[in-house]
């Protein structure tokens, strides 16, 4: 019976343990997290989703108050199109992130960072260079671009001197849309190292409609090798989204995947940026518990636990603050719905929101519980205190699990003794 590490993913020059963990924001994938990745010899990603929040409480930066302080004569308005971000700004903390996190590295791994197109920012493509210039001078193993086709990504950075050393990649959800990337982007002569197709049991947010249910990861994988194999394609994919045990990935990497990209087992890690409490409220839910919503300003479909705290809570728009969701006309759904809400209430000191959220409010605080299809099955994973709890992860067990295990089995970690209080 084979296990995952009979495999091994080849991104260019550098051969790894198929394993890569996706990058999940805000800071939930955390350096720490990615870095153990690589030491263990696959890949990591750390994620730039609210970079500013993420060095404020890491580095102790103060960027989200000289924003909100430079804007504070903004904030009564529902016109947001002059609240922009200070490029440099942007850059600087990009580059503290990445520096730091690629500083601690070890092992034979690599680190990514994953680049959302869908943080336009009000200003989208010259954020996104911002983003991606920054993170490859700061040293990083390579970008994963998701969150939008990406048709112009590529083109942000031709000139940069990394463009063709650093490995770049996509999250693609359909075969459409990786020949869509690949049509754009043939007058660069430059392939992606990578493309990682995302079924529709990942989480977070969907490259498909609410007939997700409607999809079938391995379906989509093997149409897209077909394809690949007709054009004379050579470009490692790596299949997400529901791979739950090591013999899931097997499966995948018999058909010819490179490696597999997961997430939902390493949420309740020590190592991943959510709040303890939170991994709790990950353990415990249950089938029941998980739904996928439009409430995403984005527009795209989003899962997470239906308890979320941030689900319906309509609180002030912090775009003078945040705001990285703004489009290029400084717009986002949830300021049209917070207002329509406030009209319709002019005496209530408090409103709720349920069509959309204010999703960089709620992100940075944890409010908002994304998570994968199979997130229920996380309370198998682990043992149960006798107060009731779970005993948290190790990123090294969840990694060397998948990589090591057979017959669609999970390890369960040694009980750990709890201190006295």
């Amino acid at each position: 019976m084979k296990r995952l590490d009979d495999f091994r993913m080849r991104l260019g020059r550098n051969e790894l343990v198929p394993i890569m963990i996706g990058g999940m924001g805000v800071d939930i994938s955390s350096s720490d997290l990615a870095l153990e990745a690589a030491r263990l010899g696959g890949v990591g990603h750390i994620s730039d989703a609210m970079i500013k929040t993420v060095t404020d409480r890491r580095y102790k930066t103060k960027y989200v108050k000289a924003k909100q302080a430079q804007y504070k004569y903004n904030v009564e308005s529902s016109d947001k199109s002059e609240v922009k971000f200070d490029l440099g700004h942007l850059a600087e903390a990009t580059q503290m992130h990445v520096e730091k996190t690629m500083s601690r590295k070890q092992g034979s791994g690599l680190v990514f960072i994953n680049c959302m197109e869908k943080l336009t920012m009000n200003a989208p493509k010259e954020t996104l260079k911002v983003r991606m210039s920054a993170a490859l001078d700061a040293g990083i193993d390579g970008i994963t671009l998701a969150a939008g086709l990406h048709l112009g990504s590529f083109a942000l950075i031709e000139d940069h001197p990394r463009f063709r050393d650093a490995k770049l990649g996509i999250i693609v959800s359909s075969l459409r849309a990786l020949q869509l990337f690949l049509k754009k982007n043939s007058r660069l002569n430059r392939l992606p190292d990578y493309v990682v197709v995302e079924g529709p049991l990942a989480g977070g947010h969907l490259g498909f409609g609410m007939d997700w249910a409607q999809y079938d990861l391995a379906t989509i994988v093997a149409e897209i090798m077909a394809w690949m194999k007709s054009e004379n394609l050579d470009i490692p994919l790596i299949p997400a989204g529901g791979i739950f045990t090591g013999s899931d990935a097997v499966r995948f990497a018999e058909m010819g995947a490179a490696g597999v990209q997961v997430a939902t087992r390493f949420t309740v890690t020590r190592e991943c940026g959510l709040p303890d409490d939170v991994k709790q409220e990950y353990f415990r839910a249950d089938e029941d518990d998980i739904e996928v919503n439009q409430i995403s300003p984005t527009g795209y479909p989003m899962r997470m636990i239906k308890s979320s705290p941030g689900i319906g809570d309509g609180i002030r728009p912090n775009c003078e603050a945040y705001g990285y969701l703004l489009d290029a006309s400084g717009k986002c759904a949830y300021i049209d719905s917070y207002n329509r809400e406030v009209a319709a209430h002019p005496e209530a000191k408090r409103i709720s929101v349920m069509d959309k959220t204010c999703l960089c409010t709620h992100m940075r605080n944890f409010a908002i519980w994304t998570c994968g299809q199979l997130t229920w099955r996380l309370k198998d994973t682990t043992l149960q205190r006798p107060d009731g709890s779970f005993q948290l992860l190790t990123a090294e067990h969840v990694f060397k699990d998948y990589q090591f295990s057979t017959g669609g089995q999970v390890q369960r970690p040694e009980l750990e003794a709890v201190a006295a209080a």
